[in-house]
């Protein structure tokens, strides 16, 4: 029996909420050029390879940053821990100087290491791949630093953390034999700045 493959999909916001149900950790990428730091909000950051040494991370095409990083080849990721909402507020605006009264130092590979986080990091960028409105970059690690063993600071559902209070809404929408319900996540302006995957 032959079945035809759907033409349409989900919409952006129908997209933000059902992969809202994936817990991830937050994470700040850096990287440093001849203008100074440079860094974004990332959640979607991954191990890709044990050996060779690969992450890879997902940043927006729109972003200012990544360009920036790109241009100068290493980049460190910053994981946060639940106390530094803070960084990832800092770095997932448009305003404001991201760096201005952060204590940060530069890496020996160039990129700015960020206080205080759970793990640091180092690469270079080893390819990138275009995929979307986003680019899928690996990277090549060169070193990394752990740091103490505090909590990972966790993007889930539209909020931080994972408390079990979380409130679902239902979306309706037409399909093929009439209308499917998909559920997502109430989730406050804030917390919906934060749901993309790179913020840039």
């Amino acid at each position: 029996m032959m079945t035809t493959d759907p033409v349409d999909g989900p919409t952006p916001a129908e997209m933000r909420a059902a992969m809202g149900h994936f817990a991830s950790g937050v994470t700040v990428v850096t990287g440093q050029d001849d203008g100074g730091p440079a860094g974004f909000t990332c959640q979607s950051f991954a191990s890709v390879s044990l050996e060779p040494p690969l992450v890879l991370f997902c940043a927006d095409h729109r972003g200012r940053a990544w360009p920036r990083i790109r241009e100068a080849g290493r980049f460190c990721v910053n994981v946060l821990n639940e106390d530094q909402r803070d960084l990832c507020d800092r770095f997932g605006s448009s305003r404001g100087s991201r760096f201005e009264g952060l204590d940060w130092t530069t890496s020996p590979w160039g990129a700015p290491a960020l206080p205080g986080v759970l793990l640091r990091v180092h690469a270079e960028i080893h390819d990138v791949h275009p995929a979307g409105d986003h680019d899928v970059v690996i990277g090549r690690v060169h070193a990394l630093d752990a740091g103490d063993h505090s909590r990972p600071l966790v993007f889930y559902r539209g909020t931080f953390g994972i408390t079990g209070q979380e409130k679902d809404s239902v979306i309706t929408k037409p399909s093929g034999n009439g209308f499917t319900s998909v559920h997502s996540t109430v989730t406050s302006q804030r917390a919906i700045r934060h749901s993309p995957s790179s913020m840039t």
